[in-house]
């Protein structure tokens, strides 16, 4: 009886082992049948449980009190502005919120994503607390680590049968002796590293033909919806006492870039700006990107700055300090523009 009451007061659904396998059959199949027959629906991707919960514990979330369980990944069904929504928690780096996504978008009807969370920052003219929507995300961890006494002009293994590439840059660990600036030209046994792109294999291309990908753009209609957010009022304070010395603001970046680093470092943190434009500075979000981009799955992030990658701002130890503010930011962000989505869908219903 209690168990008839647990599962009547809040319905979870947990696939087998048996079933790990990825193979859906059986009364796991049903399950996610009936979800869909529901759908489609958004897809948040969240990196992990901090991050997670502002949104779980936002007025604007209403929980369905569904939630299916599968592959080790809970999948919670709500609604936030009337839009029907499934939140997944990723888990940290690339791997994980790759994995996340596509379980996400295999098992479900999803007719867009919306990844968010907190982030490093690598542009000086930002602050913390400032929610950054990047016009494109890379991966800039997936190098050819060139032999020491080559250079610049020295093929990469493999360049001339269409492999590995000089087309992107490199990063000359030499310019960076602790009595430099990055703009020397000394000599380091790390020699160079050179940025390599992606193989994608778009759903809609003939398979296992590769394309190459290293700046993935973000849904141009999401970004374009999102101009409005720019008006938006941040949270600035943690308490009466303890605040942001500006107040954050929603903006609009050319580039944003993951890895499976947490970046705490000056030095690289200025190369990726100067070298690439790049603004925040996380784990994840190209591991999304890349995803919902082979799956021709429309996707936007917004990740809030919580720290100058590598220090140098005027609060010290700010990531311990403003995180929880910069999350419950990507939050509010995130909730304002599922509200803008629905209106936009609404008007080209109406259009139609």
């Amino acid at each position: 009886m209690l168990r008839n009451i647990t599962i009547f007061t809040f319905l979870i659904f947990v696939i087998s082992q048996e079933q790990a396998n990825g193979a859906l059959h059986g009364s796991a199949k049903k399950m996610v049948d009936d979800a869909n027959k529901n759908g489609p629906y958004l897809g948040l991707v969240i990196p992990n449980m901090f991050e997670m919960n502002p949104l779980l514990n936002s007025p604007h979330y209403k929980s369905t009190n569904l939630v299916i369980d599968y592959a080790g990944r809970r999948f919670r069904f709500g609604n936030i502005h009337k839009k029907q929504v499934i939140l997944v928690m990723s888990g940290m780096g690339m791997v994980n919120a790759a994995v996340a996504t596509q379980l996400l978008l295999s098992l479900f009807e999803i007719k867009g994503v919306i990844h968010f969370g907190i982030a490093g920052n690598a542009n000086p003219n930002l602050n913390i607390g400032d929610v950054t929507i990047a016009h494109y995300w890379s991966h800039s961890a997936l190098w050819a680590w060139q032999r020491y006494g080559n250079g610049p002009e020295d093929p990469l293994p493999f360049e001339g049968e269409g492999g590995f590439t000089r087309e992107i840059g490199n990063l000359k660990f030499g310019r960076y002796s602790s009595n430099g600036d990055g703009d020397g030209d000394g000599d380091n046994l790390l020699n160079n590293v050179w940025y390599q792109a992606e193989e994608v294999y778009p759903v809609d291309s003939t398979p296992e033909q590769t394309q190459q990908a290293f700046w993935i753009p973000v849904d141009s209609t999401y970004l374009s919806l999102s101009k409005a957010l720019e008006k938006l009022k941040l949270e600035d304070c943690i308490n009466a006492t303890t605040c942001l010395s500006k107040p954050p603001k929603v903006t609009t970046v050319q580039r944003g870039t993951s890895a499976n680093i947490y970046l705490d470092n000056k030095a690289y943190r200025s190369f990726l700006y100067n070298k690439f434009n790049i603004s925040p500075v996380e784990m994840e979000s190209a591991g999304v990107a890349l995803i919902c981009y082979q799956q021709k799955t429309p996707f936007i992030t917004f990740r809030a700055l919580s720290d100058l990658a590598g220090g140098g701002s005027a609060t010290s130890n700010e990531a311990d300090t403003f995180s929880g503010l910069s999350a419950n930011n990507s939050v509010i962000v995130t909730v304002e523009f599922i509200k803008l989505l629905g209106g936009y869908h609404r008007k080209m219903l109406n259009y139609v």
